[in-house]
C-alpha cells in the first residue's frame, strides 16, 4: 500500500507532537464554568420545510463573547417524546446546510441540531476582536492576544453549550445524544464529546484541528492548515517563537481533549489524507479511553469515504 504517513502499525502507537500546555485542564474548566454562566437566552423560529415528519426551527442563542450563534434545530411530528438527537457539525469554512439532508434522523425519531460556526459560512456571528493578523483563517485567531482569546475556544465551546440547550429540550432524552461531523466538523465532535461527557456517541470523520507541529513537520501546513505557514513566515520567519506558539495552540488541540471523552466513538479515516494527516488522527485517537472503533480506508484521502455515513447511521439508531 502506498503512504503518505506511518505505516498503519505504527500509527495505532503515535500519541502526538504538539506540547499540552500545563494549565490545560485548568484552562478548559475555567472556559466551560464561563459558558455556564451566560444566559443564552434560547430563542426557536419556525420555518417553513414542506415536511410531514418534521417540525423545523432556527435555533438561536448566546455564547461566549456575546456573539449570537445560530443552529438548525429539528423535531420528529409524530414520535412520542422524549426521543433521541443528534447534533452536527460542518467541515471549515462551510455552514449547516440545506435543511433536508438532515430528515434521515428526524425519520428515525430523532430531533437533530447542525451548528453554523461563528464566523463563517452561516449565520452566527463572530464578534471577537484580536490582534495581529486575521486574513488566513480561525486557528491562528487570536494567538497574539493570549489563550484565552483563540477564536476555537469560543467554537468549541459552542458546540459544548448547543449539547446542553438540546439535551435541556423537553422532548430530547438527555442520555440519548450523538455527535457527529467531518474535517473541522470531526473536530468539533472530539470537542463536543470532551467538554460534554454525557454525550452518549461520538462519529468524528477525519478530524481537524489535530497535533498542529506534526502537520507543520510533515510540510502539510497547506490548504486547511496553510494559516500556520503564513502565520510563521510573516511574524515568526526564523522559528524564534515556535514552541511558545505551538503550545498555545496546544490549547485548542483535540488530542489533548480526547482523554475526557466517555462517548462510544466510531471514527472513519482514510490513510492517504494530505489535508488531515492519518497520524494527527491517530494522536487524538489513540488518547481515547472510551470505547472506540475504526473504519479505515486505505486508499482514500480527505473525500468521501464509501458507506462510511450508513455505518454512522446504523451507529447512531441504536441511540
Amino acid at each position: 500500500m502506498p503512504l503518505i504517513d506511518m505505516p498503519l502499525e505504527k500509527l495505532y502507537n503515535y500519541h502526538g507532537r504538539n506540547p499540552r500546555p500545563g494549565d490545560f485542564d485548568a484552562y478548559w474548566e475555567r472556559a466551560l464554568a464561563e459558558m455556564r454562566a451566560i444566559d443564552p437566552a434560547v430563542e426557536l423560529k419556525p420555518y417553513p420545510l414542506k415536511s410531514a415528519i418534521a417540525d423545523c426551527f432556527d435555533l438561536y442563542f448566546t455564547g461566549v463573547d456575546g456573539a449570537r450563534i445560530h443552529a438548525k434545530y429539528l423535531r420528529p411530528k409524530h414520535v412520542a417524546a422524549p426521543h433521541p438527537a443528534v447534533l452536527m457539525f460542518h467541515g471549515y469554512s462551510g455552514s449547516s446546510g440545506d435543511w433536508q439532508d438532515k430528515l434521515s434522523y428526524v425519520s428515525q425519531g430523532f430531533a437533530v441540531a447542525a451548528l453554523d460556526c461563528r464566523g463563517q459560512a452561516g449565520q452566527s456571528e463572530d464578534r471577537g476582536s484580536v490582534h495581529g493578523n486575521t486574513l488566513r483563517g480561525h486557528i491562528i485567531r487570536g494567538l497574539e492576544d493570549g489563550p484565552d482569546k483563540l477564536l476555537f475556544r469560543s467554537i468549541f465551546l459552542d458546540t459544548a453549550q448547543l449539547a446542553s440547550i438540546v439535551m435541556g429540550f423537553d422532548e430530547v432524552d438527555a442520555t440519548r445524544v450523538g455527535a457527529t461531523g467531518g474535517s473541522q466538523g470531526g473536530a468539533l465532535t472530539l470537542a463536543c464529546a470532551a467538554l460534554v461527557p454525557e454525550l452518549k456517541k461520538a462519529a468524528p470523520i477525519f478530524p481537524f484541528l489535530c497535533d498542529y507541529q506534526r502537520v507543520w513537520e510533515m510540510d502539510l501546513a497547506k490548504d486547511a492548515y496553510e494559516e500556520l505557514r503564513t502565520y510563521f513566515r510573516n511574524f515568526d520567519p526564523r522559528h524564534a517563537n515556535e514552541t511558545e506558539i505551538f503550545t498555545r495552540l496546544g490549547y485548542i488541540d483535540n488530542q489533548h481533549l480526547a482523554n475526557r471523552i466517555r462517548a462510544e466513538v466510531l471514527m472513519p479515516v482514510g490513510l492517504m489524507d494530505t489535508i488531515c494527516p492519518p497520524s494527527t488522527q491517530f494522536a487524538a485517537y489513540n488518547k481515547i479511553t472510551a470505547p472506540k472503533r475504526l473504519l479505515i480506508y486505505p486508499d482514500f484521502g480527505h473525500e468521501n469515504l464509501p458507506g462510511a455515513q450508513d455505518e454512522i447511521f446504523n451507529f447512531m439508531s441504536d441511540l
